[in-house]
């Protein structure tokens, strides 16, 4: 009621004014003298200038403000400014992080094993041939092995990213770790640096030869070829590349850069073969853990045409024969192999992977005990080659 009175207030005439009262009050006239509080337009700047600056001037606490408070700020700005620091650090860790996986390790340190120990088989045959210079070429040729390989498993997590959402969630791209910009950048980065190594390092066979396996790694993957969805085809271009081209190609670069001329030798036609059947098993088995997404997408493999089990046993099989030939070598060619390094070594493998096979069979085939199995049979892999100089 009193804001009303005061709205509806009227000057009268005489100077007065007058006010409503209650309904049963009686209207009064009081005189009321006006204001003549009038401030200058320079008192008025005047004063609001001096309450700005004091609020501008005035800090977030005084030193006379609690020690806590301030102790507390100081840490607060303290931990932020550290968190922001801590953050790129870690970025860089969680991506480097991806581009191992990306980069499928297991295939890597094979690609490596091979170079590696096929180049130290050369040159324990011809240590007088050796030179500083020597070593430089074979890094280089091991950067084009590697970033080949790369291409490779790369090209295939780009087209294979829907299947493996289902199969391999881990992988990089299919987890969100790695946007596919990322994955063409680092695919096609690899491809260009290794074709450019191999043609400033390797010369024009070598070259061939290894842009030839650069193209079968492609036709496995990208459409319209895509021959990994044909099973004959598909296992055919990984035994090939991981059997043939690589034993083939190192050797082939080991001796000419050696100024050798090109000629088998029974511990390297002995390699090559094996790990050409090598290749055959894996390629049969790499699907043993895929089959849910190979059969949502359609993709025809051996596992979903065998079964698990079937295959495993299969697989198991083709290379307890490769065992068997290795040692027979060793015992009707003393001559040109190591018997009781090739003998004992074989024998433990073929023992350890009928073992392996066993433990699959006892855990009914689950996909992570199939995982594990083809896992276990790049291990074996690498042991063959790991052996192989001092056969």
């Amino acid at each position: 009621m009193a804001a009303s009175s005061l709205l509806t207030m009227a000057v009268t005439a005489n100077g007065a004014q007058s006010y409503d009262t209650p309904p049963f009050g009686k209207r009064k006239i009081m005189p009321i003298k006006p204001l003549n509080f009038r401030p200058s337009p320079v008192q008025l700047s005047e004063g609001c200038f001096s309450i700005f600056r004091s609020l501008i001037q005035t800090p977030l606490y005084s030193s006379s403000s609690s020690p806590r408070l301030r102790e507390a700020s100081s840490q607060a700005m303290a931990k932020e400014h550290s968190v922001g620091e801590e953050a790129k650090p870690q970025e860089i860790w969680d991506f480097g992080g991806a581009l191992w996986t990306f980069l499928r390790p297991h295939t890597f340190y094979g690609t490596l094993l091979a170079s590696c120990s096929l180049a130290g088989r050369v040159w324990i045959e011809n240590p007088n041939l050796m030179q500083w210079s020597i070593i430089t070429r074979a890094v280089w040729g091991l950067v084009e092995l590697l970033c080949g390989n790369s291409y490779i498993v790369g090209i295939n997590q780009i087209y294979d990213v829907d299947i493996d959402k289902v199969n391999k969630p881990f992988l990089p791209i299919a987890a969100g770790t790695m946007t596919g910009k990322q994955a063409w950048f680092l695919t096609m980065s690899f491809l260009v640096v290794g074709v450019s190594s191999a043609t400033l390092n390797s010369g024009p066979f070598l070259t061939s030869l290894y842009c030839f396996a650069l193209l079968l790694g492609t036709l496995y993957t990208v459409p319209p070829f895509r021959l990994k969805k044909f099973p004959i085809a598909a296992f055919l271009c990984i035994a090939s590349v991981r059997g043939f081209l690589i034993n083939f190609g190192v050797y082939y670069a080991s001796r000419s850069v050696l100024g050798l001329p090109f000629e088998w030798s029974s511990p390297v036609a002995f390699i090559t073969m094996f790990v050409t059947l090598f290749g055959l098993v894996i390629a049969l088995t790499k699907d043993l853990s895929d089959i849910e997404g190979d059969r949502k997408y359609k993709i025809t493999t051996f596992a979903t045409k065998l079964g698990v089990r079937r295959l495993a046993f299969l697989g198991s099989g083709i290379l307890l024969l490769n065992y068997v030939a290795a040692i027979l070598a060793a015992i009707f060619m003393p001559q040109a192999f190591r018997r009781s390094i090739l003998i004992s070594t074989h024998a433990i493998m073929a023992t350890s992977l009928i073992f392996q096979t066993r433990v699959l069979d006892q855990a009914k085939y689950t996909k992570e005990a199939a995982s594990n199995y083809y896992m276990f049979l790049w291990k074996l892999f690498y042991a063959e080659y790991l052996v192989f100089p001092f056969i």
